[in-house]
């Protein structure tokens, strides 16, 4: 018998999101299914590590080719865990999300979604990190279905290329239907920070981060095009972070 492929699943919202439920409904009958979740929502956590503290792991669900795993840890923590404790064999593939909110452009640093699947390409397993550019805790998913099992049959029957992960965005629900997919490059979009101060009860001062997006980026082949176009935007993602075009360009011979 042909053995059913292991796929691991996290998420960067907490154990009980909506997308993460949404994520498991869709492929929870296509291999035997870990998921691994944190106890608290980790927004914002990228590719952070728990290294001054404990990591606690609790069995929540036990079901024939599914389990589910509640912790104390990072998205990064789930997958470290997940690779090397909670399955008997390399997962044959990681997904994350489905965040709620874009993880496009220069969100992909900060997104603990996409932490997790960093995670996971570095021992080269084919990972997938979903994303949908609305932060409401109650959004609409439903017109996200044959886009996500498309991405992942692909993936499953062909696999990715080493240190390479997909950043996968969906744009908001509207009254148009989604046009389809555009593979694309990361747009050179940034958030400006805003500190907020404030006071506490007893006087003293702390600050709020705030900001706001600023994409300047108007070529057409970059995922914030493609999704204010109505477009689901896939983006390889490296993990190798070297700027190959400048190492013969920068010389420190004194």
């Amino acid at each position: 018998m042909t053995k059913k492929p292991l796929i691991l699943i996290s998420n960067d919202d907490g154990i009980n999101a909506p997308g993460l439920r949404k994520l498991i409904s869709l492929v929870k009958n296509l291999g035997e299914i870990i998921v691994i979740g944190s106890e608290y929502a980790m927004s914002g956590m990228a590719h952070a590590v728990t290294i001054q503290n404990p990591l606690r792991v609790r069995l929540v669900t036990d079901e024939p080719n599914y389990k589910e795993y509640l912790t104390t840890g990072t998205p990064a923590d789930n997958i470290k865990l997940g690779k090397h404790k909670l399955s008997n064999r390399l997962p044959d593939l990681i997904l994350s999300g489905i965040n709620h909110g874009s993880n496009a452009a220069i969100n992909i640093i900060y997104s603990g979604t996409m932490g997790a699947v960093l995670e996971g390409t570095i021992d080269g397993i084919p990972s997938i990190g979903f994303s949908l550019d609305d932060f409401s805790h109650d959004a609409d998913f439903s017109h996200l279905d044959e886009y996500i099992l498309a991405i992942i049959n692909k993936v499953l029957k062909e696999g990715l290329p080493k240190e390479i992960c997909l950043n996968v965005n969906f744009p908001k629900i509207s009254s148009e239907p989604i046009k389809g997919i555009k593979v694309c490059r990361q747009a050179d979009a940034r958030w400006v920070e805003e500190f907020e101060e404030r006071k506490d009860p007893h006087g003293r001062s702390y600050f709020w981060l705030a900001g706001r997006y600023e994409n300047g980026d108007d070529r057409d082949n970059t995922d914030e095009k493609a999704l204010a176009s109505n477009y689901v935007s896939v983006v390889p993602s490296h993990t190798d972070f070297t700027a190959h075009e400048y190492i013969n360009k920068l010389n420190f011979s004194l």
